[in-house]
């Protein structure tokens, strides 16, 4: 079921249909980081200046200097999961729209969140996120904890996040949670696919897109099964009292 939806998602992502939406979510994604960037930059800029480690230390000024770009680019790397949060929020129901009629047209399509539910859910992932990964950062210099770390809890991160998206357009929050709670482990090595995919330099500015395909595709296998093992019963049920 798993794999059939990452395969399902890889081949999708790049499709026609959804090519445009992908570009889209690439340059949001872009101009998200780049701002993140910038933000940053001044912040160290800022604390260097009031510091004044160049009249004193020009050495230290220079060395502190290249441990800002580099710890800038690993501060990015943490923040990723919580901004491809938001650019999955913004795109998923126009993700979701077309592998719902493209891949099931027999069903009955979702419902879209509202803008400002979708904004708030992203949102709030977000805080949640850069909650956790900066718990994750402190640790960057402990070896075989650090990706560790990172790993596991943007696993359980992403998958819950993209899952709750992808079903609550078709089912309440309270049902959404217990679905999820019901398949936790599956919905946890999806959410461990998409990390992975996090990991993974340039290829994860596709990660929103990814993601919400994934996790359209599994909440339909995981309800399409339920659905089918419900008929079979009413249907042997049925046989029995006719018999």
């Amino acid at each position: 079921m798993l794999i059939q939806s990452v395969f399902a998602a890889a081949r999708e992502v790049f499709s026609p249909a959804l090519r445009r939406i992908l570009w889209k979510s690439i340059g949001l994604t872009l101009a998200l980081l780049v701002l993140v960037w910038l933000g940053l930059t001044k912040l160290f800029d800022i604390f260097l200046t009031n510091h004044d480690l160049s009249a004193s230390y020009p050495i230290i000024d220079s060395f502190a200097f290249f441990l800002a770009g580099f710890g800038l680019f690993v501060a990015l790397i943490y923040l990723l999961p919580a901004i491809s949060a938001i650019v999955a929020g913004y795109f998923l129901d126009d993700v979701a729209e077309i592998v719902e009629r493209k891949d099931y047209p027999a069903d009955p399509p979702g419902q879209a969140l509202p803008f400002g539910t979708s904004l708030l859910y992203g949102m709030r992932f977000a805080g949640l996120s850069l909650l956790v990964n900066l718990v994750a950062l402190l640790l960057f210099f402990i070896p075989g904890i650090n990706i560790g770390a990172f790993f596991i809890a943007n696993a359980y991160l992403l998958g819950r996040e993209y899952f709750e998206l992808a079903a609550g357009r078709f089912r309440p929050a309270e049902d959404v949670a217990r679905l999820r709670t019901e398949h936790r482990g599956t919905v946890l090595a999806a959410g461990a696919v998409v990390a992975a995919l996090v990991l993974v330099p340039v290829v994860n500015l596709i990660t929103p897109i990814f993601g919400a395909v994934l996790m359209v595709h599994l909440h339909k296998r995981l309800t399409h099964g339920r659905a089918l093992w419900t008929q079979v019963r009413r249907t042997d049920s049925a046989s029995i009292e006719n018999t």
